[in-house]
């Protein structure tokens, strides 16, 4: 076998109810004809994907990418005598760095043409170097980026559309697993099994993809070992999805097992999830590729299949309700936890990856049986889960996660801010998953009584406006970026100057004062 990852990058049943925005390969960019687009130095590889265009006239364009942009510049920013020194490797190299996919070179207004030193420079480090003609201009290429992504995407939307609908209808017909397990091994191309908690197969559809020798050859190179290469030619497709299965079967006292892994065999590509029953049952998929639309496509299967085998095999929808009943009719929190499983919970608070669309009950739903909860709630662009306090939630594919500290029932709304915060900070950061800090603190050694009183007497003078506070302690948790501030705050960088500024005011202090951030911030956190 090769490639087994548990890894959040993975498919599991959390991905997205839609898939993510394809990037546009190069090639495809090339092909167009009304850019004239010339590939001049770097690769040819074709495998090269293009996430979007930017253009920058930096010297050191490094801190403003994110990785797998078009960088485009006209080299307004080269100085007269940059063929003679360093200048263009240590451009080249900075662009690399930080992940650039590739470098758009315009000839005019500047340069007639594009100098040899930046072509040998891409050259040694490996960057695609492009030409784009007078004709051609920037925006010119970025628009024929989104088009092409857009196009894409459009595609894949229809697809996975189409696919979750003949999956929910096929989970209405009289014989629903087997129903649905026809349809995701059609929509795939490819084969579902669905595996019992003792290992058994207990339904399938569909036929394994063929796997050639070359491929299982290929298998066994990278695989290293002789014995890697023996079980890459011994081991069948087939027996391998069901070794892939007992992975992520739960292990009980073992400790927790993998939400979801995936391998190759023979080139074919394997996946399996734990269904969200918890029971044991575990859905395999064997298909020729794995892209974002069939990643998807099985996760909706997944929670489908949970539901299915999931409800009926256990007491927890009834368990759910009576506590939800109990609730209603003012009982505590703490009386009502032991209905729902457990004393100790950690609260998920998650937003979807980059631009992706609002969380709908579907993607919701398959996040919550990821995390192994089907206490769920969307709401504000954020889906809020419950998870019980033996189960350690890690990064999903297609979400940004923020995780509370475990806590008791009483302690149930604070955690819930814990886990908005730790959101905010992944957002900003581009972390796929950030948990709240639950070890003892510097503030732990002040009586809380003090600690409060002294908060509230330091924050007086910005306390009446929520904005001011809010801005304030989310700039100093990300050590006063900016523009990280601002994306956690979903406003413009000039706002949060502003609004820091006028704190700055109104508290009378110095905030570039290391000593100043430190005890405000432990205020921010006692307030």
């Amino acid at each position: 076998m090769e490639d087994l990852s548990t890894m959040p990058e993975s498919p599991s049943p959390s991905a997205p109810a839609v898939p993510p925005t394809p990037p546009v390969p190069l090639s495809a960019l090339l092909a167009r004809e009304d850019l004239a687009l010339r590939l001049i130095a770097g690769p040819a590889e074709p495998d090269t994907v293009i996430h979007w265009a930017h253009t920058s006239e930096m010297a050191d364009p490094y801190p403003y990418l994110l990785g797998g942009e078009l960088l485009l510049s006209a080299g307004v920013h080269i100085p007269e005598a940059a063929g003679s020194g360093t200048y263009f490797d240590d451009y080249v190299s900075r662009i690399v760095a930080a992940g650039g996919a590739a470098l758009g070179f315009g000839l005019a207004p500047v340069h007639d043409t594009v100098p040899r030193a930046l072509v040998a420079a891409c050259d040694a480090f490996g960057l695609p170097l492009l030409e784009v003609p007078p004709q051609t201009t920037f925006s010119g290429v970025a628009r024929a980026v989104w088009q092409l992504m857009a196009q894409a995407r459009l595609a894949e939307l229809r697809r996975v559309t189409e696919a979750q609908q003949s999956l929910a209808a096929a989970a209405a017909r009289p014989d629903p697993v087997p129903a649905v397990l026809r349809q995701l091994a059609q929509r795939v191309g490819g084969r579902a099994v669905l595996y019992g908690p003792e290992g058994t197969e207990l339904a399938h559809a569909g036929r394994l993809p063929p796997s050639g020798p070359q491929e299982a050859a290929r298998s066994a190179n990278r695989a290293g070992p002789a014995d890697a290469a023996h079980r890459a030619d011994t081991l069948s497709p087939a027996e391998a999805l069901a070794e892939l299965a007992g992975v992520v079967r739960p292990r009980g006292a073992q400790g927790p097992a993998p939400s979801s892994a995936t391998d190759t065999v023979g080139g074919v590509h394997l996946a399996a999830y734990a269904l969200g029953s918890g029971q044991g049952f575990v859905l395999g998929v064997a298909a020729p590729s794995r892209d974002p639309g069939d990643h998807t496509i099985a996760s909706v299967a997944s929670v489908l299949l949970s539901l299915l085998t999931g409800e009926h095999q256990s007491g927890s929808g009834a368990a759910r309700s009576a506590a939800l009943v109990r609730l209603l009719l003012g009982a505590a929190p703490r009386t009502v936890a032991p209905l729902l499983g457990g004393e100790r919970w950690v609260v998920v608070h998650a937003r979807p990856a980059g631009d992706g669309p609002a969380p709908d009950a579907v993607s919701a739903s398959a996040l919550a049986a990821t995390l192994g909860s089907a206490l769920v709630d969307v709401g504000d662009d954020v889906v809020r889960v419950l998870v019980p306090g033996d189960r350690e939630p890690t990064a999903q594919p297609g979400w940004i996660c923020g995780v509370s500290a475990p806590a008791g029932p009483h302690a149930w709304a604070a955690a819930d801010t814990q886990a908005a915060r730790a959101l905010a900070r992944a957002r900003a950061t581009r972390t796929p998953l950030i948990r709240h800090g639950d070890r003892p603190a510097l503030a732990d050694l002040v009586p809380p009584a003090d600690a409060e009183a002294h908060a509230q007497a330091l924050l007086a003078p910005v306390a009446g406006t929520p904005a001011l506070t809010e801005t304030l302690r989310t700039w100093l948790s990300l050590h006063g970026s900016w523009d990280r501030t601002a994306v956690a705050l979903s406003v413009h960088r000039n706002t949060v100057r502003q609004r820091i500024a006028r704190c700055s005011a109104l508290l009378g202090a110095d905030l570039d004062d290391p000593d100043v951030r430190m005890e405000l911030w432990f205020a921010l956190r006692d307030d």
